[in-house]
This record gives C-alpha cells, structure tokens and sequence, in this order.
C-alpha cells in the first residue's frame, strides 16, 4: 500500500494563461481547502514540435519571473520543471493521497491533444481530478454556432476572477521539480532585446499605453508594417500566451457610458475574431494537416524540384521582391509583423509562387512570437484561399509596398542593399531599364534584377486557375458545410 506524505493538493497547471489576474483556474484553488501548487511544464516532446522556436520559451520563461516575482510577494513560489507531463503528476501521485488538477483548456496543436489525450487515462488510473475552465469566448464541442456572439459578450462582459492571493495556502517546497538543462537555461536567460519581454506586467503596461495614447493612429497605421510597431496594440503575443485574458482588454476599453474615438471602436470591432478564430480550430483541429475545405486537395500546387529553392528564399526573404524580402526579415529578427503584411506573405506563398500552405506554415509559426494555433491554422487556410467561403485576395507585393510604405523607410531598414535606389525603382528593381541600371554607381543586386518570380509576369495564370478552382462543385459543396459551421449568427 503507498504511504502518501500529504494528504491532499491543488495543482494549478498554467499552460498558455501566464498571469495571477482574471484566472478562473487560480480562482477556483482558492476556494479549496488543499494548499495550492502553481506549476508550469517545461515539456521536452512540446518544445521539440516543429512550430516553436527559442524565442517562444524564452517569453514564457519571461513571464514565469515575472508571475515569481509577484507570488513571492505573497509567501508563495513557481514550480517549474522540465519533464514530460506524464512524469510529473506521477511522482506528485506519489507524495499526495488526494490530487486536483485545475487549469484552461488548451486550444492547442495535435502534440498537446496527444499529451491531454494520454494525461486523461493516466489520472484516472491515478485517481487524479482534472478540472478545465473555459478559455474565453471558446466554446468546447460546440457543433454550430447559433447564440455564440451573445455568449462571446456575456463572458466578456462577467466579472473577473481575481483571488485574493494573500489569503491562499501555498506549497512551496520544490523538491519535486526538475531542474532545467543547463544550456536551455542559459539561453532563456540570454535576453534579446529586438523582442517584446514576456510578463503580466509588461502586458498591463502595454495595454494601458495603448489606451492613453498609442491607440490614436491605429486605424490609420494598421496596414502599415512601419507605423504599425507603435500605433498597433502589440497585446498579440501578451494574448497568445496569456499575460492578460480577452476579458481584461476588452473592460479596460468598453466601460460604461465611455464614448469611444474612432481607433478604439475600430480596435474592439476586432477583439471578437481573437475568439471567434480559436473557436473554429476548436471545431475543427483537422485544420492543421489539411485543407478545411476538401474540394482543394487535388488543387495543383507546385511539387517540382524548384520549388523547395523557392521555398527556401521565401523563407530566408531572399526572392528578390522587396516587400516580401522585408516582412521576413523583420518577423524573423523581431518576431513582429501586422496583419496584412502577414497576409501578403501567405499570399506570395501559395498564389504567386504557388506552393502548398502547408510547406510554410510552420516556418512563420517559429517566426511569430505570438503564435496561437487556434489563430494561426484558420487565418493561414483564409489568406491561402482554400477556405471556399472567404474573398480570395492576392496580395500585389509591388502595390503594397507603394501604399504603407510609400517612402520606402520599412524596405530600406531591412532590405539595405537596396537602399539606395530612388523610391520609383525601389519597390519593383527589375522594372528598372538596363540603361538605368547600366550608369549607376552602385548597380542593383543580382537577386532584385532577377527575382524568383515577376509577380506582374506570371499572377494572371495563377489568378485564372485560382479562380477557376473556387467555382469547382465539390469546392462550392464543402463551402456550404463550412459556413454552417463556423458561420456567427448575429444573435
């Protein structure tokens, strides 16, 4: 028979929800009479998925000196350990007779349902309670989304959940914690100054200088990849990771009777889509293996030889068209980019190079510092166009850089190789006439003479045979089952 050292814990199991704020897992240990364990996993087989990079841990590594910081205020202490989930509530089923697991549930990848999946047979051959709290607005198992925008408002308008962390019995006694390896440790402690810095509070800050005054230009500079870096929130990454839940973001802005400016109206309008994304990844997780849309997998994507070279200059931003060659450069040292200059990316992807969405998605997810599948996988299938229900857009890479970044400032910062060309040459350098390029002192560069491909030669075919493919019967089918399904009634 085991003999058990304690009699009974809560184990709050922090995942993707890095704060001590508005957290209904953290809410509910404090209403238990067992002293309250908060533990994050550092776990091996997670970590090693294609999609996350160092700068991933490193954020989170942030927050949890951040949330340290704070619960040492209180007598109270992280556990962090690095092990696989499995193995640690095991040994904790060895030092408690009576063990709760509270924590969110996870809207996550395939290696984190996998994990859940095996955690729901071991706990209960352990005898371990799991609780999980919904996520937001999301819904789990939902099967249609009739009445989900009401209930998106009333759990954005409900109270915050917020315990008076004084008054709870911690356990801080870590000794069954597993100690990080060394070189990972050194490399999360290694900051990276290009990058936002994970925490709760770096979020409350940004968020409240967003409100004070940041907010003004936003729906002015939205779609600019240069202006954007201030005038948009840069609460993603604080979102995606859960530094401040939806919730606080949407009662710091939308309080009674404040008349809100034009930014802030246009701010808020898109909050719901945060939610409204995840809830379809929730729905439908096949997402990140397949088109959501079936009547796109015979679709003629590119397979030949040359296209893992243009695959590889995309990604490194080496195609030779300048905005695209920027936005990849600048995600990839700051792990920053707006929407539509994302967008346009995953549009050069599959519609001018014609290449499968599914050969780059996780290159960009290593790149954002705010991944979120639940977001990611959706938006990634829309800006592809293999959704079948929402407007296709091609992204002109030449027109958007004359039109949010017209005195070419974004390009010259990241692409200064050809900086010094006039901003009429800039933004298309093949474009220019030899004998342009033939008097000038510093020539343009091999790869901005000669790109991968002439996005003006060769997009009206791929158009044509995008557009064609969209108006295909079994498209049309899957389209209509799609829109019953994720569809938001607005009611």
């Amino acid at each position: 028979m085991t003999q058990h050292s304690f009699p009974a814990i809560t184990v709050v199991w922090f995942k993707r929800d890095l704060r001590l704020q508005d957290h209904a897992p953290l809410q509910y240990a404090a209403s238990q009479s067992a002293p309250v364990l908060p533990l994050y996993l550092f776990e091996p087989d997670i970590m090693a998925d294609d999609h996350y990079s160092e700068r991933h841990w490193r954020f989170v590594w942030q927050s949890l000196l951040d949330l340290e910081q704070q619960l040492k205020t209180v007598g109270a202490a992280m556990h962090v350990s690095y092990e696989s989930a499995a193995s640690f509530f095991k040994r904790l089923a060895g030092q408690f007779a009576q063990i709760t697991v509270v924590s969110y549930a996870e809207t996550g990848l395939h290696c984190t349902y996998q994990r859940d999946q095996q955690l729901v047979k071991l706990f209960r051959e352990l005898g371990i309670t799991w609780r999980e709290f919904a996520y937001g607005g999301v819904v789990r198992a939902l099967k249609e989304r009739h009445q989900w925008l009401t209930h998106w408002h009333e759990a954005m308008r409900a109270p915050q959940q917020t315990p008076a962390l004084q008054t709870m019995h911690w356990l801080t006694d870590r000794s069954l914690v597993m100690r990080l390896p060394k070189a990972l440790s050194e490399a999360l402690h290694r900051p990276d100054k290009a990058m936002q810095t994970g925490g709760e509070r770096r979020a409350q800050d940004t968020l409240q200088s967003f409100i004070a005054a940041r907010h003004a230009q936003y729906h002015r500079h939205i779609s600019s990849p240069l202006n954007s870096i201030n005038s948009c929130s840069r609460l993603s990454a604080y979102l995606a990771w859960g530094n401040l839940s939806i919730r606080q973001v949407y009662q710091a802005i939308v309080t009674p009777g404040r008349k809100l400016p034009a930014s802030l109206r246009a701010f808020v309008s898109r909050l719901h889509w945060h939610c409204h994304f995840i809830q379809k990844f929730e729905s439908e997780c096949e997402q990140q293996f397949r088109h959501i849309n079936s009547g796109y997998a015979a679709f003629p994507y590119r397979e030949d030889a040359a296209s893992e070279q243009l695959l590889e200059a995309w990604q490194t931003g080496n195609t030779g068209v300048p905005m695209v060659d920027a936005c990849m450069r600048s995600v990839a040292q700051t792990g920053y980019l707006n929407f539509r200059m994302r967008a346009m990316l995953v549009s050069f992807l599959s519609h001018y190079l014609l290449i499968d969405w599914r050969r780059g998605v996780q290159h960009l997810a290593r790149q954002f510092l705010d991944f979120e599948p639940g977001i990611h996988y959706p938006q990634f299938q829309m800006q592809a166009g293999v959704t079948g229900t929402n407007t296709l857009r091609i992204y002109n890479p030449v027109k958007q850089a004359q039109d949010n970044d017209p005195q070419g400032e974004f390009i010259r910062r990241w692409v200064p190789e050809i900086a010094h060309l006039a901003n009429e040459d800039l933004f298309a350098p093949w474009q220019m006439p030899p004998i342009a390029q033939m008097s000038m002192e510093t020539p343009v560069p091999a790869p901005y003479h000669c790109p991968v491909i002439i996005p003006e030669a060769d997009i009206d075919k791929h158009r044509e045979l995008l557009w064609k493919w969209r108006e295909r019967d079994e498209v049309k089918h899957h389209a209509k089952r799609i829109v019953k399904r994720h569809s938001n009634p607005q009611r």
